[in-house]
This record gives structure tokens, C-alpha cells and sequence, in this order.
């Protein structure tokens, strides 16, 4: 913490007290698990519950592939794995932009509350 930040957290009470308590910056797994929460979060649990789906089917597709004996049948499962697992990995990392737009909306109530503070 800065002083800055200590300076505002000595500062503050109240309403504004509790609101600078809940913009606190997250660490990664925080960050990552508050995703699963808030109005949007059912379509979190979507994207991975469908993202856990096709890395399992793609996990299949890859046992297939190894126990192949012909070419083409390897080819098969081989491709069809690898796509699986391509889209699974999209899938995921669609929930990225999501998390940095809450940690900058997180920044911007924080900048708020400095610009009220100041204001008192």
C-alpha cells in the first residue's frame, strides 16, 4: 500500500469506508473466482462447464489417436482432437477481457473515492 492509499484508508468512513474495503485489488485466483459470481456469472459457469466438456472429449479424441493402428483413422481422431482442444482453450481465454474490465471499473471506483476524498 502507498501512501496514498493510507492516507485515504485513514480518511475514509462510512459508506465510502465500505466501498473502498470491496475495490481493494484482487490476486489472480480472487480475480478468477469472482467471475462465477454477479449477474453474469451463469454464463461463466457455461463457457467452463463447456470448456471442462470438449478438453474431456478432445482427452478421448487423443487415446483414440494412440491406439490407432491405420493412417487414416489416426488422422481422424488426431484432428478431431486437436480441434477440441483448440476450442476449449478459446473458450477460456474469453473470460479474460472480462476479468481485466473488472479490475479497471475496480481502479475506477478507487479513483473516485480519491476524487471525493480530495473534495472534503
Amino acid at each position: 500500500m502507498n501512501t496514498l492509499d493510507t492516507m485515504l484508508d485513514e480518511t475514509l468512513q462510512g459508506e465510502d469506508r465500505r466501498i473502498w474495503n470491496e475495490t481493494q485489488e484482487l490476486g489472480w485466483f480472487e480475480l478468477s473466482l469472482a467471475q462465477f459470481t454477479g449477474t453474469l456469472g451463469w454464463v461463466t459457469w457455461v463457457i467452463m462447464v463447456t470448456q471442462v466438456t470438449l478438453f474431456a472429449l478432445g482427452l478421448w479424441c487423443a487415446i483414440a489417436f494412440f491406439q490407432a493402428t491405420e493412417v487414416l483413422a489416426a488422422l481422424k481422431w488426431g484432428i478431431s482432437g486437436a480441434v477440441l482442444w483448440i476450442m476449449a482453450i478459446n473458450l477460456k481465454l474469453s473470460l479474460m477481457p472480462k476479468m481485466q474490465a473488472d479490475r479497471v471499473i475496480r481502479e475506477l471506483r478507487r479513483i473516485e473515492l480519491m476524487m471525493a476524498a480530495r473534495q472534503k
